[in-house]
């Protein structure tokens, strides 16, 4: 049962919205409400695997499998997913969207929600390989929400690349079939991760190096790991806010649990160096790149994609920094989730009253804007490691991996990268809450009930950096245990 709640609740809201005509509010509210099922029973997947029951597995072959890195996982994209469909446009009567676009939205949201789901469900790389991909067909049909050039752009620009990415991932996984089906035999479930996993001594470590290079890359582009990142700016930029929050927490979760079940498998072939060098490598490219783009970046939602580029560059450095750096690396996955999804709903907020997202067009946005300055600005300091979030703790957690695997002058490197991206963030933020409010611009706005899901996704991050529940850390130790062999 737990299962249909993850998945069908998704695919009832895409039908409801579809059949429905024209569209109505209702049809959102009662979307937002499916969307806590799959929430509830990713929570129910965590709770039994922290209970130390086996893994749950579903359909022909054990074609779905949830382990406790899948209901972790689970939990971050139902939960981010959740937000989306609460704050998501058309659950009030007016809208800035015209009934066919809000119809349109609500089926095509659901069904990128379905997609991520059923990605980290999968036992089957297989079936893993064709969920991301949907999630790149869905997610560039919402980004042109709002019809204009830069968004027709961003969005062919993320499917091309997007598309270019998987199709290489498709490639690490047929040479990975191949492999497993020429030494060990042909079987009917060769490409489940857990018969893949059990085979992985017999499998040839130079094909499987290889078959990993393409997948690391493929999934990376999805990832927006430096340099294959060029869609991230763009898309971020254009996005509608619901799915920002999702592309950049959920979406983005998912291509890195793609990338850490494949990590497992190389390294149980090969052992943990070959991965570990390429992922510390392209870690630290995206920190560099990061880093110095957010000196130069104009843009507030640009901002928050260069910053995920840097969050991604601390998440590869911690898948190879052993078991203690990918504990980190899960730590902050999920701080990333709920600090990011938060973000995007506030600058939409932001962009509302001032008609732009241009850092040197929004002044005085504390005096404006007062409630929603008041969740920018803590939200930032969560996402630039300020105490008492949980970015912190997961930071802390990282740098201690690091030093333990003896890479202390990389561990300084790092901190020196992030030294720039904190300046150049602080430097953005005085330059938007002070100073006179822009032309224009009315000086006082009343808080909203929109605030209060904000306010609570903060609260968790808070809660997150003071004191780590001992669920959460209990199931990030047998996720941990799960990717290691």
């Amino acid at each position: 049962m737990l299962f249909f709640a993850l998945l069908l609740p998704p695919l009832l809201g895409a039908a409801l919205a579809a059949i429905v005509r024209p569209y109505r509010p209702l049809v959102g509210r009662v979307n937002a409400a499916l969307a806590l099922a799959p929430l509830g029973a990713a929570l129910g997947f965590g709770t039994a695997a922290l209970a130390g029951d086996p893994a749950q597995t579903f359909g022909p072959g054990a074609v779905l499998r949830i382990d406790s890195l899948s209901a972790l996982l689970a939990i971050c994209v139902s939960g981010a997913a959740a937000l989306a469909l609460l704050l998501s446009p058309g659950l009030e009567r007016s809208s800035r969207y015209d009934a066919t676009r809000l119809r349109r939205y609500h089926m095509i949201v659901n069904l990128l929600v379905f997609t991520m789901l059923l990605a980290v469900a999968a036992n089957n790389v297989g079936v893993l390989w064709i969920a991301i991909e949907a999630t790149t067909i869905t997610s560039a049909l919402l980004l042109p929400l709002t019809l204009t050039p830069a968004s027709v752009e961003a969005s062919w620009k993320y499917l091309l690349i997007g598309s270019v990415g998987i199709a290489l991932a498709f490639v690490g996984t047929v040479l990975s079939y191949v492999d497993f089906v020429t030494l060990v035999g042909r079987s009917e479930h060769a490409l489940n991760w857990t018969v893949l996993r059990e085979a992985a001594p017999s499998l040839h470590p130079e094909v499987m190096r290889l078959a990993f290079a393409f997948l690391l890359v493929g999934y990376g582009t999805k990832a927006g790991i430096a340099p294959m990142h060029a869609w991230k700016p763009d898309a971020y930029g254009e996005a509608p806010a619901p799915l920002g929050a999702i592309m950049s927490s959920a979406l983005f979760a998912v291509a890195i649990y793609a990338i850490m079940r494949w990590k497992a498998i190389i390294d149980a072939v090969a052992g943990p160096a070959y991965a570990d060098t390429l992922l510390i490598a392209l870690g630290l490219i995206s920190l560099v790149i990061a880093a110095f783009s957010l000196v130069l970046v104009r843009y507030v939602k640009r901002m928050l994609a260069y910053s995920s580029i840097e969050h991604t560059g601390l998440i590869c450095l911690g898948l190879g920094l052993g078991p203690l750096g990918l504990a980190a690396a899960l730590l902050h996955l999920v701080n990333h989730t709920a600090a990011k999804a938060l973000l995007f709903f506030l600058v939409e907020r932001v962009e509302r009253m001032y008609g732009t997202t241009r850092i040197a067009e929004i002044g005085g946005l504390g005096r404006a804007m007062p409630w929603t300055a008041g969740l920018f600005t803590a939200a930032l300091f969560a996402l630039i490691g300020l105490p008492p979030f949980g970015i912190f703790l997961s930071e802390y957690a990282l740098f201690r991996a690091g030093f333990a695997q003896g890479y202390a002058w990389l561990m300084i490197g790092v901190l020196l990268l992030l030294l720039i991206a904190f300046a150049a963030i602080i430097s953005h933020v005085n330059r938007m809450l002070y100073g006179p409010v822009s032309p224009g611009v009315v000086a006082v706005q009343s808080a909203g009930w929109q605030l209060v899901p904000l306010a609570l996704s903060l609260l968790v991050l808070v809660v997150l950096g003071l004191a780590l529940p001992a669920p959460l850390t209990d199931l990030i130790g047998r996720s941990v245990e799960v990717l290691t062999p």
